[in-house]
Formats: C-alpha cells, structure tokens, sequence
C-alpha cells in the first residue's frame, strides 16, 4: 500500500527527521518546535500560500523518538492529513482566549519530562511564528522545562540538500530560464518598467512557475541603483541597461537568479562591467570546492573583479537557496561557514559602474564534492542587447 504523502515519498522527509533527531541528541534536546512555514514544510511537506495569513499561529514538534507531531489551527487539517505525518491534533483557531497555546503545552509536556530541554531556532535568519505573549505564557506552562537555543541543530541539516531537493530546484532555474529567454518579446524602449516586470511575472507562471514569491530590478545608464526595487512607471530608454532577478517557486523550491539586458547597442561601460562579473564568476565555479569557507568565496569573487578593474560592490555577494528565497550562508568577509557537498548556493558578484550606478550577476548552483553543478542556465557570454 503507498503511503500517503506531499511533494515527496514518505521516506525522504524521515530522512530528514532522522538527521534532525541525531542532531538533537548531541545538542540533548528532547523536543524540537518548528513554527515557519519553512521549517514545517521541510519536515512534513505541508505546502500551502495559507500562510500570507498571519491570523493563525502552526506548530510541528519534532520529538526526540518517533515520528513529528502536527499542533495545528482546524482548517489545515485535511492538507496535514494528506501528509506522511499520523499525529495531527487542531483546535478552533482564531481563539483569543488560548490560540493553541494549552494544546501545545500538553503535547509538548508529553514528549519532554520535568528537567528535559525544548529546541527552537533563535538565532540570525530564524523567527518566531506566534505571539510573544502566547511564548511567554508556553514557557511558564511548561516549567522546569526549558528552551534553549537550536539553530544549528536546524541549519546544518537543512543547508545541504538532498538529490531529490536538487531536483526541484533546478526545475526552477530551468522555468526561470525559459522566462528569460522571452523578455526581449515584451521589454522595449519605451514600455513602462511596471509592464516588463508584469508581463516577466506572467511569462514565469506561463513556463511552469507555481507562484512568483520574489520579483525586483532596476534600469538605467550603465547600471541601476539598486537590486531590491519594486517597478516604477518609467519607460525603458536606448542606452539603459535592464536587470531582472527573479524568485521564482516550483513545488516548494525557490530559484534565485537575475539576468542584465542592453536596451538598444550596449555602451563600453555596460560591456566591462558585464565581461567582469561573467568572468568573476566563471572563476569562481572553476575554484569552489567542499571545504572553503563563506568568507573565501567572497575574497574570490571580489579579486576575481578586481582583477578586470572592475570595483566591487557592498554587501554580501551570495548566499544559501531553497525552501526560502535566501537562506544561510552569506558570502561576506565576516560568515565563516564551511562549505559542504551538497549546498545549494548562488554566486552574485555586484561591481560599481558609475555614481551611484552598479551591475550585478547571479548564478545557481549546487556544491559537489569535486566542484561546482550549474544549476541556471548560464548567462550569455556577452551582454545581450534587445534593438530600440
């Protein structure tokens, strides 16, 4: 008889609770509460937009024997019953007067004896998906009971990637790609940034995109201001250059990378820059290795454009991908991170181009033992020019 699952088989999410429990009893946890959708995604394949509602809190708690129990809102009920999980218990939630809060306890209190020790993530790129007055009533419900802080119990399982992760992923990049390949049909001189960012959402939907999390840009001469903005009503002009990055979601899975375009010929400025950060780049994925650190990967980068005159860029020049759109590390000159086999990462080298202006390239990846696997399609060799 096959056993009722989302996303994946059955057996891939224990292997992930099985990791998760064997770093749990290292750390002497013996609970672990999962409160993101993430995290809970991760751990069950519970995958809903659901979410962007934050009227309802929703709890997994991974014990340290046994299967994760779901403590849920009624209404996620018949999605968390088509999972591979068996223990799911609800209540009638919005509840002002105990939104879950004594369920939890009681669930919680049958997993983790008097002087035992409760998981939560606590520290950089986590949150806490409840009420802070609703943890603090948690906390004296379950005394002696204590938590502590798990976010490298999470974070190291759920940064290297299993093959079937992978898959989806590049599924991703590969519908991402596909939309890239037609943005010269609707981004022209003249268009309104609004209506390229618009029809590029539909053409990522139309390849294949369950939803588009994630969407900014920029153009302008010889570069942008900045790669985190929303479309604005000005139109493309000759001579601009046109950046699109891109979030786009397949099963879960988050791609991560943008692509530059010259509107009409490309000026000199806008070529340089182009050719280092592709270059930077290419040497870059020659480079990487299991075994090098966040912080090398950054100084790689930055003397890969140094070393074509190009001046980089500030701020971090990559980081983790999958369940989020970025996840941990970040490739700056402060995050020690050991790279591992298995990481799925993006390289976005970013360089100055003039006052105020930058370009910046980004690639997929995932990090094998012996190197780098391209998991975007490559950027075109040289900067492609859409005519005016």
């Amino acid at each position: 008889m096959t056993e009722r699952t989302l996303i994946f088989p059955a057996q891939e999410y224990r292997d992930r609770v099985a990791l998760l429990q064997a770093g749990m009893d290292a750390q002497g946890l013996r609970a672990l509460l999962l409160t993101t959708p993430a995290d809970i995604f991760y751990t069950t394949g519970f995958l809903t937009r659901f979410w962007e509602s934050p009227a309802r809190p929703w709890f997994v708690i991974v014990p340290q024997v046994g299967d994760p129990v779901a403590v849920i809102p009624s209404i996620g009920a018949d999605l968390m019953g088509r999972t591979w999980l068996h223990d799911i218990r609800t209540w009638d939630a919005p509840d002002p007067r105990d939104d879950g809060i004594s369920l939890l306890a009681d669930t919680l209190a049958e997993a983790v004896p008097a002087q035992g020790r409760i998981g939560l993530p606590m520290g950089l790129e986590t949150h806490l998906r409840m009420p802070l007055a609703d943890f603090d009533t948690l906390r004296k419900r379950l005394a002696p009971r204590g938590f502590v802080d798990a976010t490298a119990c999470l974070q190291r399982v759920r940064e290297v990637k299993s093959e079937a992760e992978i898959d989806k992923i590049r599924a991703s990049c590969t519908i991402a790609g596909r939309a890239f390949a037609r943005v010269p049909e609707f981004a022209r001189a003249g268009r309104p940034l609004a209506e390229v960012f618009r029809d590029f959402q539909i053409a990522l939907l139309e390849e294949g995109a369950d939803w588009v999390s994630y969407l900014a840009g920029g153009a302008g001469a010889d570069g942008y201001g900045d790669v985190i903005s929303p479309a604005g009503p000005q139109p493309l002009q000759r001579g601009n250059v046109l950046m699109l990055d891109t979030g786009a979601v397949k099963d879960g899975y988050f791609c991560d990378f943008d692509r530059n375009f010259a509107i009409g010929p490309a000026s000199d400025t806008a070529r340089r820059a182009y050719a280092a950060l592709r270059q930077a780049t290419e040497g870059a994925l020659a480079a990487l290795r299991s075994g090098l650190r966040a912080c090398d990967l950054h100084a790689m980068l930055c003397a890969g454009l140094e070393k074509r005159g190009a001046t980089p860029s500030g701020g971090r020049l990559g980081h983790g991908l999958g369940l989020t759109l970025t996840e941990w590390p970040s490739f700056t000159p402060l995050d020690e991170t050991p790279l591992r086999a298995g990481m799925v990462l993006t390289l976005e080298p970013g360089c100055i181009t003039g006052t105020g202006r930058i370009m910046v390239h980004e690639e997929n990846i995932v990090l094998r033992e012996d190197g780098a696997e391209l998991l975007s399609p490559r950027a075109p060799a040289d900067l492609p020019e859409i005519p005016a």
